[in-house]
């Protein structure tokens, strides 16, 4: 199959070449699309291919906005209406419940992948009941500096992306329907040419847009690559991907916060875009920040390494030949942050770092028994593991302004039922 890079370019040259390919591109574009390039494009999407002449030229104009120009209107001039700023965030979040109390909870050698297996069950049947009849997840918006301030929930596309993209190593059936279901919410949330944004104030993202991306692949315009040309366009002077896409007549309402160039942002669009020559300078500097041991302070917005390293093994795995020689290094880097009983910390740094190391192959250093009993040991009897922050700007630069942090009970159990599944199936499970 041709590469995303390649598709839609793919068509027109084909097209120019093979006069039998090329009517059959325009009787049934569909179907030649589907047999020619080995992907599967969804039948409730029509598709038309034109034919120019030397005497008819034909201009295609991207679709309407799903947004009124009063709606647009209030989206620009959001940053700056508490009115709109209300609208982001939904319903009033409870406050956070506390952690289970520490338990052990020591398993026999013989049942620990049984275990292991009826804990995701539990999980995903919580999170079965967490998100919503259009198939989005939940999260929470909260105040680290003021927790005084209302916490509220949120419904981005980003969140349902990233907690999706961690079912996707359960097999189970309950992983597998909300998968679909959030991969219907995405299709829903998309922007023309296939590009995502966490909030309707703010302007759009890569990192937002990337991960949404992984999750609907086979909506055509990102089957056919339509949105790449638009990530490659958003690079700086020394080939790294900044996180916002900015049109010219759009306000840079981020200009006071952005961070451009960030770790987690580079990683996600490596793993979308894959191991392609636009993306290797962005790939040497992240390989540099790693190796260099230059990674702390460098994510405004990941303030925990073990986030970053979770992305960068993600990217690594999925762009296959992408940051390969980052994999031995990252697995020592992850194996740093071990104590001297060999744990990471709360259970979703605990989470990321199991999932991260399976996906550059260090699972075998750990005591993998050890690892399901930590994840295990802070599941609540009703399936869920406890609100942690996952990402948010912790750097207190702008006060209490910039101490924003989401996270929320969906979001670690995604991760925890990740972890397990990755633990359930690894094949040197033993006690150290």
């Amino acid at each position: 199959m041709k590469r995303r890079f390649d598709l839609s370019d793919a068509l027109v040259k084909r097209a120019g070449k093979d006069s039998n390919f090329r009517e059959r591109l325009l009787r049934n574009p569909k179907d030649t699309i589907e047999r020619e390039f080995g992907v599967t494009l969804p039948d409730d999407h029509g598709f038309h291919a034109h034919e120019e002449s030397h005497a008819e030229t034909h201009v295609v104009l991207p679709p309407r906005s799903k947004l009124s120009d009063a709606e647009r209107e209030a989206a620009r001039r959001g940053a700056t209406s508490l009115e709109f700023l209300k609208k982001t965030m939904h319903d009033p979040a409870p406050p956070m419940r506390p952690p289970v109390p520490a338990r052990a909870s020591a398993i026999a050698c013989e049942t620990v992948v049984e275990a292991a297996r009826e804990s995701i069950r539990r999980g995903l049947g919580f999170l079965e009941s967490t998100i919503d009849e259009n198939g989005a997840w939940h999260c929470i918006r909260f105040n680290v500096g003021n927790p005084d301030i209302p916490r509220h929930f949120e419904r981005p596309p980003f969140i349902s992306a990233l907690c999706a993209l961690a079912l996707e190593s359960s097999n189970e059936p309950k992983a597998e329907a909300i998968r679909s279901t959030t991969k219907a919410y995405l299709a829903e949330t998309i922007e023309y040419p296939g590009l995502w944004r966490y909030y309707l104030h703010l302007p759009q993202d890569l990192d937002s847009s990337t991960l949404c991306s992984l999750v609907v692949g086979a909506h055509p315009w990102i089957s056919l690559g339509r949105n790449v040309p638009r990530i490659l366009a958003n690079r700086d002077e020394e080939g790294r991907f900044m996180t916002w896409v900015l049109d010219e007549d759009e306000p840079n309402v981020v200009a006071p916060f952005r961070i451009e160039a960030d770790p987690v942002v580079n990683a996600n669009v490596i793993a979308y875009l894959g191991d392609h020559p636009a993306t290797r300078e962005a790939q040497r500097w992240l390989e540099g920040l790693v190796t260099e041991g230059r990674l702390e302070g460098s994510s405004k917005w990941y303030p925990d390494t073990v986030a970053i390293y979770y992305a960068l093994a993600r990217a690594a795995v999925r762009a296959q030949g992408a940051l390969g020689n980052l994999r031995p290094v990252l697995a020592a880097r992850i194996l740093d942050l071990c104590d001297a009983e060999g744990d990471f910390g709360h259970v979703l740094r605990t989470a990321q770092a199991v999932s991260a190391l399976s996906d550059v192959g260090g699972l075998g250093r750990i005591d993998a028994k050890r690892q399901v009993e930590r994840i295990l040991g802070s599941q609540r009897d009703d399936g869920s593991w406890p609100e942690i922050l996952a990402f948010g700007d912790q750097s207190l630069k702008w006060g209490q302004i910039g101490q924003i942090g989401h996270g929320s009970e969906a979001v670690t159990s995604a991760f925890c039922i990740e972890a397990l599944e990755r633990l359930a199936g690894h094949a040197g499970l033993r006690v150290r």
